[in-house]
C-alpha cells in the first residue's frame, strides 16, 4: 500500500495574461512540491484563461498559447502538473490538458466532451478529442478528464475508466457559479464517481470574467460518491489529499489509449489531513458572488475606484454595500441628485447609508438642469402636461452627471438595477441604465430585500437603514410614485419573470400555476419589447441559472404570439 498526494490548485486566472498566469501556476506548483505533493492539477484553460471566447479565432493568441504552455514547461521539475490550456494540433484547435514533468509536456488530453448550451459555445472554438490517456504514477493508474467528459453518463472517458479499473479520475474545471451551482457539481460528480467505481478530484476555477463568476469550491470524491476534501469557495486555495494505493500488475490494452508514466516525488510525506471547507448557505453564497464579481470586474479591467448614484432606495444601498466589501470603503464614491420628487426621507437615508459604510458622498442638485431641458423642449411640445419624458429626463441627467465624473476622474459607474426592472424595461435607457457595470443586473427585486438583511447580519450593525428596507419602492420621478403603479407586486412578478425566462415556460403553462391571465400576458409582453434596452445596458453578473446576456438569445424584432 503506498500514498499518493494530489493538490488541487483552484487559482485566478486573467484572460490574456499570460505572463500573470503563468507565474501563478509556477507560484502554486512550487507549494504543492512543498508539501510533497507528486501531482498538482490546475483548472480548465487556466494558462490563458476562461472563457476565451473569440481571442480562440485569432492565430496570434493561439500561437501566444503554444510558446507559453512550452515555456512553463521548462519551468517545471520534481512534480507532476497538469494544466488546461487551448491545444493547436494539425490545424485544429483542442481544449487541452497538458502532462508536465521534468522540464516537459509528456503528452496532451484532449476533451472529448464539448459542452454547447447556456454560456458554452466550445463546438464554435474546438474540435473534440479522440485520444484516450492512462498516467502511471508508482502504482497508481490516472485518467485525466476535462469539464463535460464527467457530466455525461456512458461516454467514453468513462467506459475507459471503467475498463482500466483506474484509480482515480482527475477533470479540470471551469464550472461557472449561479445559486445551488455547488451542489449540482456534487451530484454530478458523486453520481460519475459511482458509475465509474472510481474517486474522482474535481479541480475548478474561482474568479470572475466578464459577467460569469467561478467559484471554486475543487473537492475530491470516493468511489462512493462521499466528499473526501473540499476546498474554500469565492477565494483561491490549494488542496492537498492523500489516496491509498494497492499494488497492481494491470496492464492496459486499450490501443487507442496512450500511457504516460510520471514519478513520483521523492520528498518524505509527513501526514496530512483532508480538509473540509465549511459550507455556505444559499444567500451567503449570492452575496459572495457578487462581491468577487464586482472586485475582478473592477481590478481586472484597471479601475480603482467606483461611482454608484445613491438615491436612498434599496438597490443603490445594497450595491454600496457590495462594492465596499469588494474594494475598499476608499474606493468606493456615492452620488446623490435629488429634484423636488426626492422625499427628505429618502435623501436622509443615502446620507446616513454613505456615513455607516464610511464612503464619500457627493451631493449634485438637478432641478435646475430638469427645468432648462423642459425650457428648450416648450418649442416642441407642451411640458406642463407631466409624462413619462418628464420622468426620463431626470434619469438621463443622473446618468450625464455620473459619466461625467467618471470621464474626468476615471471612476467606474456601477449601475444599480436589478433582474426585475432589466426584465421588464422599467428603467431608463441611457439613464439610469448608464455605466459601466451592472451589479446586480441577475438579482431579482424579492431578493435584493433578502441581500440587505444579509447585508446587516454580516456587518452585525445595521448598514443598510432598516427604512430603507420597508419603505415600497418608489423611483421618485413623480409625485407620489411607487413601483406597484405600474407593475405587479414584485413578489409575483419575480415569478412570473422566473417562469417564463428561467424555465421557459408559456403563457398557459404560467396561468395553470394560478396567476391572473392579464397580469401574465402583460409581464410576458413587457419582457419581450423590452430586449432592446437589455442589449444597450452594462454587463452584470451571473447568479440564475438562466441571466440576461449569455444565457439569453432573445430577437429584438419579434411578432411571436405568445399562446
Amino acid at each position: 500500500m503506498s500514498i499518493l498526494r494530489i493538490a488541487q490548485a483552484q487559482i485566478n486566472p486573467i484572460v490574456g495574461d499570460f505572463e500573470y498566469n503563468t507565474k501563478k501556476i509556477l507560484t502554486y506548483a512550487e507549494m504543492a512540491k512543498k508539501q510533497a505533493a507528486d501531482i498538482v492539477i490546475f483548472p480548465e484553460l487556466c494558462l490563458c484563461g476562461y472563457p476565451p471566447e473569440d481571442l480562440l479565432l485569432k492565430r496570434s493568441f493561439l500561437e501566444t498559447c503554444m510558446k507559453v504552455i512550452k515555456e512553463l514547461s521548462a519551468s517545471v521539475k520534481d512534480i507532476a502538473v497538469v494544466v488546461g490550456y487551448p491545444d493547436c494540433c494539425d490545424e485544429k484547435v483542442y481544449n487541452a490538458a497538458a502532462i508536465i514533468q521534468d522540464k516537459k509536456i509528456l503528452s496532451v488530453y484532449h476533451k472529448m466532451e464539448l459542452a454547447n448550451y447556456g454560456v458554452f459555445d466550445e463546438k464554435r472554438y474546438f474540435k473534440e478529442g479522440s485520444r484516450l490517456i492512462a498516467l502511471k504514477m508508482g502504482d497508481a493508474t490516472i485518467v485525466p478528464t476535462i469539464g463535460e467528459d464527467i457530466w455525461i453518463e456512458g461516454n467514453v472517458p468513462e467506459r475507459f475508466t471503467k475498463e482500466i479499473k483506474a484509480d482515480f479520475v482527475i477533470n479540470l474545471s471551469a464550472s461557472p457559479f449561479h445559486a445551488g451551482k455547488f451542489q449540482l457539481r456534487v451530484d454530478v460528480g458523486r453520481s460519475f464517481a459511482k458509475r465509474s467505481g472510481c474517486p474522482l478530484f474535481f479541480t475548478n476555477l474561482v474568479g470572475g470574467q466578464d459577467e460569469l463568476v467561478f467559484d471554486g469550491g475543487s473537492f475530491a470524491l470516493s468511489s462512493k460518491g462521499e466528499i473526501i476534501s473540499c476546498a474554500r469557495r469565492f477565494c483561491e486555495h490549494i488542496l492537498f489529499t492523500d489516496i491509498e494505493i494497492k499494488p497492481s500488475n494491470r496492464v492496459i490494452k486499450n490501443k487507442d489509449a496512450q500511457i504516460v508514466e510520471l514519478k513520483l516525488s521523492s520528498k518524505k510525506k509527513e501526514p496530512i489531513r483532508a480538509y473540509l471547507a465549511d459550507k455556505v448557505s444559499p444567500i451567503e453564497e449570492i452575496y459572495y458572488a457578487l462581491v468577487l464579481g464586482t472586485r475582478d470586474y473592477v481590478t481586472k479591467n484597471g479601475f480603482k475606484k467606483v461611482l454608484i448614484g445613491l438615491s436612498g432606495g434599496i438597490d443603490s444601498s445594497l450595491v454600496a454595500a457590495i462594492a465596499v466589501d469588494a474594494l475598499g470603503k476608499e474606493n468606493v464614491i456615492g452620488v446623490t441628485m435629488p429634484s423636488k420628487f426626492t422625499s427628505s426621507e429618502t435623501l436622509a437615508d443615502a446620507e446616513k447609508l454613505a456615513k455607516n459604510l464610511g464612503i464619500k458622498l457627493i451631493k449634485l442638485e438637478i432641478w435646475s438642469i430638469y427645468e432648462e431641458y423642459l425650457k428648450v423642449l416648450s418649442k416642441v411640445f407642451d411640458t406642463s402636461i407631466h409624462t413619462v419624458a418628464h420622468e426620463n429626463i431626470q434619469a438621463r441627467i443622473r446618468g450625464n452627471l455620473l459619466m461625467a465624473l467618471s470621464n474626468r476622474f476615471g471612476y467606474l459607474v456601477l449601475t444599480t438595477g436589478n433582474k426585475s426592472e432589466t426584465a421588464v424595461g422599467y428603467c431608463t435607457l441611457y439613464g439610469d441604465t448608464a455605466g459601466g457595470f451592472a451589479v446586480i443586473k441577475d438579482v431579482p427585486k424579492t431578493m435584493v430585500y433578502e441581500l440587505a438583511r444579509f447585508v446587516n447580519r454580516i456587518w452585525a450593525k445595521e448598514i443598510i437603514p432598516e427604512s430603507v428596507i420597508k419603505r415600497p419602492p418608489t423611483a421618485e420621478l413623480r409625485p407620489n410614485q411607487k413601483d406597484e403603479d405600474s407593475l405587479p407586486p414584485y413578489h409575483i412578478l419575480d415569478r412570473i419573470i422566473h417562469a417564463y425566462v428561467e424555465e421557459d415556460k408559456g403563457v398557459d403553462e404560467i396561468i395553470e400555476e394560478g396567476f391572473d391571465p392579464e397580469v401574465v400576458k402583460n409581464v410576458i409582453m413587457m419582457i419581450d419589447r423590452n430586449e432592446y434596452k437589455r442589449r444597450q445596458s452594462p454587463p452584470g453578473i451571473k447568479i440564475t441559472p438562466k441571466a440576461f446576456g449569455k444565457d439569453w438569445r432573445f430577437p429584438i424584432t419579434n411578432r411571436y404570439i405568445k399562446a
